[in-house]
């Protein structure tokens, strides 16, 4: 990470946070274990491109730091952020490793924002959810305009439903004035040396505060002539991507596609009979220069062909010795990462294997199991038949397997 002083003393500062787990998203029908909502694509580029270019847009921003899982070196990060638009402007950006909690995430960003700015400098600073990609110019420049006024701005609405406070047993304790409340969203815009000392008082009192704005109301103003955060106007459609539906529904269509996919493998003794990843028991297994296992490589291919990022032999070229007695379930992991990456998901799987012996349906269940975990769903999204070749042609005969597969993707 640079620390050279930045050159623009007179623009602003923003932070991005992107260093959350995504629980709540994946938790609720999202795209796979693991995936990181702020990664998804849209709009050309991803979800944190799609933030950090509306402030690109309506700011001369001087420095910009992005803070990313601690669990991870940033990689990621740094991909969805320069995708889309305005990758010359962004070059300069700083990628910082998050903390346990968003408050630790935003202290560490602004931490290495001090470094780079001059020691005079007292610019304002936009705090943002990465995940918050529908923000427009006008809301950023009503929070600019109210920060430079009062030091403080966030943009809040007023909610549509009776709030109400209740105890521990669920009952209602307090009737609240609907008038007076709002929620607040992001950007959260601050004086920066103000927020900066007060994440450090909140730090050293071992606070834990919702977000920036209580811990300016609780560090920042008690100690400064400075007033509370000034509420400006927010609008519904800056909403932040928390569950699956916020991602499929915002103005978006969502997309279908379907995949085939199809292997055959002639069956010789000596080696393994490999299917879904699951060991088969029989005197006869697959031929072939990875372990064999038809049925993965014939579900690689479906998924492959339906995100249109290529096919099995393109990624793993039969001739390279480096795919020699491949695990076919690590392959098909490879290429599902860079599906689930584009933003696909898993509608369903079905599979027909050709097969004279061993019988299947013994394995069956253990078999969709395993191509579930592969592909981070469900095992009821995942179906295998078998059919025999009625002792005609290479499969009846027992000299080869054969296996097509269908999948649908959804995104």
């Amino acid at each position: 990470m640079t620390t050279t002083k930045t050159k623009n003393a007179d623009g602003f500062l923003l932070v991005l946070v992107a260093a959350g787990s995504s629980s709540r998203f994946n938790g609720t029908g999202g795209n796979g274990a693991g995936t990181k909502k702020e990664y998804l694509p849209l709009n050309g580029g991803t979800v944190l491109s799609e933030a950090a270019d509306a402030f690109y847009g309506a700011l001369p921003l001087s420095a910009v730091a992005v803070a990313y899982p601690m669990t991870d070196d940033g990689t990621d990060a740094r991909k969805a952020f320069f995708s889309g638009n305005n990758a010359e402007k962004k070059s300069g950006a700083l990628f910082v490793p998050g903390g346990k909690t968003r408050q630790e995430s935003v202290l560490n960003a602004l931490e290495a924002l001090e470094k780079i700015i001059p020691e005079n400098a007292d610019p304002l600073v936009f705090i943002h959810d990465g995940a918050r990609p529908f923000i427009t110019a006008d809301t950023i420049n009503a929070a600019k305009d109210a920060a430079s006024e009062f030091g403080a701005a966030v943009p809040g609405m007023q909610p549509t439903d009776t709030q109400n406070e209740i105890d521990a047993d669920g009952f209602i304790k307090k009737h609240l004035v609907r008038s007076s409340l709002c929620a607040v969203q992001t950007p959260q815009v601050f004086r920066f040396r103000e927020i900066l000392e007060g994440h450090r008082m909140a730090r050293k009192a071992k606070a834990e505060c919702t977000d920036d704005t209580q811990i300016w109301d609780d560090f920042v103003v008690p100690k400064t002539a400075l007033r509370a955060v000034k509420v400006v106007p927010g609008k519904e459609s800056n909403k932040k991507i928390t569950f699956a539906g916020d991602y499929k529904t915002e103005d978006r269509k969502m997309e279908i596609r379907t995949g085939l996919g199809y292997d055959k493998h002639a069956l010789v003794e000596g080696r393994r009979l490999m299917l879904g990843g699951i060991e088969i028991p029989s005197d006869k297994g697959e031929d072939g220069h990875s372990d064999g296992d038809v049925l993965l490589h014939a579900v690689t291919d479906a998924v492959l062909g339906a995100s249109a990022l290529g096919d099995i032999g393109s990624y793993f070229p039969p001739d390279d010795e480096k795919w020699k007695d491949a695990d076919s379930k690590e392959l098909l992991k490879a290429v599902w990462k860079d599906v689930r990456n584009a933003g696909w998901e898993i509608g369903n799987v079905d599979c027909v294997i050709a097969l004279e012996k061993p019988k299947f349906l013994p394995h069956r269940d253990e078999v969709r199991q395993s191509i579930a975990e592969i592909l981070g769903c469900k095992p009821e999204q995942v179906f295998v038949k078998a059919k025999t070749g009625e002792k005609l042609g290479d499969i009846g005969q027992r000299r080869a397997v054969e296996v097509w597969a269908t999948c649908l993707l959804q995104r």
